[in-house]
């Protein structure tokens, strides 16, 4: 099979997410075990209120980082148009530093596989502004196989 490097790769093509829902602006880093991401806090992203939006959202900076690095293993052993299926299980833990994400901040965040037992992974994140840790999430994740779905998964994380 092809491999093909991230670089030649859309986050559309890593995730199945699409507009306001899309958060990550550029991928950093990625290879079989881990990601690094830049988001960029936005007035159209979900739960902002005024100029800021609350912390919760780096739940979900967490899940598409670890989703951009399962979508490039998942790319490089089965191919571009195997079955972006996923889904967010389980929240193992988490930590906030912060109380509010303001609007235009950057956001850092580093995704690891800690555990990968068939189609079941622990990832744990870190999310930074500027050089300040900001967020801490310890996630439980499925990958669909590629029987599991028959749209090819345009549809979860």
């Amino acid at each position: 099979m092809k491999t093909t490097p991230f670089n030649d790769l859309s986050l559309e093509d890593l995730l199945p997410h699409r507009g306001r829902m899309l958060l990550i602006r550029d991928i950093l880093e990625v290879d079989a075990a881990h990601a690094v991401t830049r988001s960029v806090v936005d007035a159209s992203w979900p739960m902002v209120k005024g100029d800021g939006v609350h912390p919760l959202v780096l739940v979900e900076l967490a899940a598409q980082t670890a989703g951009v690095c399962n979508g490039w293993d998942r790319i490089r052993i089965r191919g571009l148009d195997s079955n972006q299926m996923g889904w967010l299980v389980g929240i193992k833990k988490t930590d906030f530093f912060i109380d509010t994400l303001q609007v235009g901040s950057a956001v850092i965040t580093r995704s690891e596989n800690t555990y990968n037992f068939e189609n079941l992974r622990e990832v744990s994140c870190t999310m930074y502004l500027d050089d300040t840790l900001i967020g801490r999430a310890t996630l439980q994740l499925f990958q669909a196989r590629e029987e599991d779905g028959e749209n090819n998964g345009k549809h979860g994380k």
